[in-house]
């Protein structure tokens, strides 16, 4: 299957999050032609929930070059997904990726799910 890489890329990861998903790719069992999936999907505690994993591509997907990381996304998830940045944390209070999504009108506490 032959699919052109668009290049408006409608998340940013941080470079905390780049080096993650990098050092996550080259760990043993990661199999090569896989992707990064950032996505949505319905429930959680706010009514949508990220979805931020290692997947292969699928027909309906679009998909993205950030920083030499494939990406990709369904495009029906772009208008949830817009703008929203993807950061890491490794602090001592919390570890883990982090979704700072503008087009969340409120979150739950955890950050995990969020209602537009």
């Amino acid at each position: 299957m032959e699919v052109a890489v668009s290049t408006e890329v409608p998340v940013k990861l941080t470079a905390n999050a780049v080096a993650e998903v990098k050092r996550l790719m080259n760990e043993p069992g990661f199999e090569a032609g896989q992707h990064l999936r950032i996505g949505v999907k319905g429930g959680g505690c706010s009514g949508l929930s990220y979805v931020l994993g290692f997947d292969r591509m699928e027909a309906d997907d679009k998909e993205y070059e950030i920083e030499g990381i494939p990406v990709v996304m369904k495009d029906a998830h772009g208008i949830y997904l817009l703008g929203m940045q993807v950061d890491y944390s490794d602090g001592l209070n919390a570890r883990g990726f982090v979704f700072n999504n503008p087009n969340a009108s409120s979150s739950c506490g955890c950050g995990s799910s969020f209602a537009v």
